[in-house]
This record gives C-alpha cells, structure tokens and sequence, in this order.
C-alpha cells in the first residue's frame, strides 16, 4: 500500500538541525542555548525551537533549568559509569539475539562496515570513521529482531554518538576502537558467542572502555 509521507514540521526540521550539532560536536557540552538566536540562525519564529527543545529533552539532548534557560546535555563521571552499565547490558542481549536469529546477515553488515572504517582510516577522515562506528552498535539491534530492545537501545543512542564524536578522536582511543571493532567483526563470522562478549565489555565497559580513562568530560 502505498503510504503518503507527512513533510516534517518546523519544530522537527529546527530539532534534527539542533540534534546533528550537539551530536557532532558543534555544540558543545553544557552550552546554553538561545531561543532568540536559534531562531534568527535559522530563519523560523521562536516557537518551532521551543518545540524543538522539547523534543530533544526527551531524548536527553538537551535540559531546561526555570528561569535559567536551556542547555546542551554532559555528563559527570557517575552518570558516565550508569550510561556505560546500560549500553553493555543492552549490547550483549541484542548481540546476543542477533546471533540466535542472524547470525549471517549479522556478520555481513559488520564486514561492511568494518570494510568501510578502514577506509575512513586510511583516509584520515575521522568524522566518518566516528560515524561508522555508531552504526556498527546498531547493527547488533537491526539484526536481533526485537523492537523493544531497538526502543530502549534509542533512548541513550543519540547521547552516546554525542560522546563519540568528542571523547573518540582521542588517538589512544581510535587505536584501540579500530581494533576491537575487527576483532568482534572477525569472531562474529567465525560463529563465536563468548569471546565477542569479552572484546564488548572491553570495548565500552566500565572499568575497560577507554572513553572512560579520559579527561575530556570533566568540567
């Protein structure tokens, strides 16, 4: 059946604008955010951006202090360590899932993707290898067929690209990052369950992800 596509709304349009720049870094942590600038920037009235503020802050973009104003979202270190426990836990179940419903095509959009890094690599575009990287995550989702966890997986996605984008350029990290992403790619394609598991913890656990083991986060 053919299904008539709704053409998004102002508030939609200036919340994807708002969402990309806090999402690639061009926004920074904790910065406030104008209604009235926004809106000059980007040629609409001040109600869509209020709108879009709305949207964003329950995505955990952004937050609204009263009689402050509104703010890019960052994190202290605690809530570093909680979002961490959260994207293994849900990590490895969809991992997990994926290799139960499949297995192949789990296997075949990793090697893309790990095929794709290499090449942002090698060409020095660290941008897209960062891209890349959150799309390798939501593969293990797109192929554990389970929508409830795609839904959960979504509610701390968006911040966790945020993240990456300014915690993962750091060289130590990108090393490790690369590596670790062939590793489970390669153990995937071999059928293997248990040593992927151990490569993911290390890869954004607490005490071994090395986003942890940064600075950048403190204010």
């Amino acid at each position: 059946m053919l299904k008539i596509q709704r053409p998004k709304s102002l508030s939609e349009q200036v919340a994807d604008v708002l969402r990309d720049e806090i999402v690639n870094g061009d926004l920074d942590m904790g910065e406030a955010l104008s209604e009235s600038k926004i809106a000059s920037r980007l040629g609409v009235s001040r109600t869509p951006v209020r709108e879009a503020f709305a949207r964003l802050e329950l995505e955990g973009l952004v937050h609204t202090e009263p009689q402050r104003g509104t703010y890019v979202f960052k994190l202290d270190r605690d809530a570093l360590f909680d979002i961490c426990d959260v994207r293994v836990s849900l990590e490895t179940t969809a991992f997990r899932k994926a290799m139960e419903r499949d297995p192949k095509g789990l296997a075949k959009s990793l090697a893309r993707v790990v095929n794709d890094m290499t090449k942002a690599r090698s060409a020095g575009d660290d941008r897209l290898y960062l891209q890349l990287d959150t799309d390798f995550h939501q593969k293990l989702f797109d192929h554990a067929g389970n929508s409830f966890l795609d839904d959960a997986y979504q509610t701390i996605s968006a911040k966790m690209a945020a993240l990456r984008n300014r915690l993962g350029r750091h060289p130590d990290h990108m090393d490790k990052s690369y590596r670790e992403h062939v590793e489970m790619a390669e153990a995937i394609a071999e059928g293997k369950i248990d040593p992927v598991i151990d490569i993911m913890i290390s890869h954004i656990g607490r005490k071994e992800g090395s986003y942890w083991n940064l600075d950048s986060t403190k204010s």
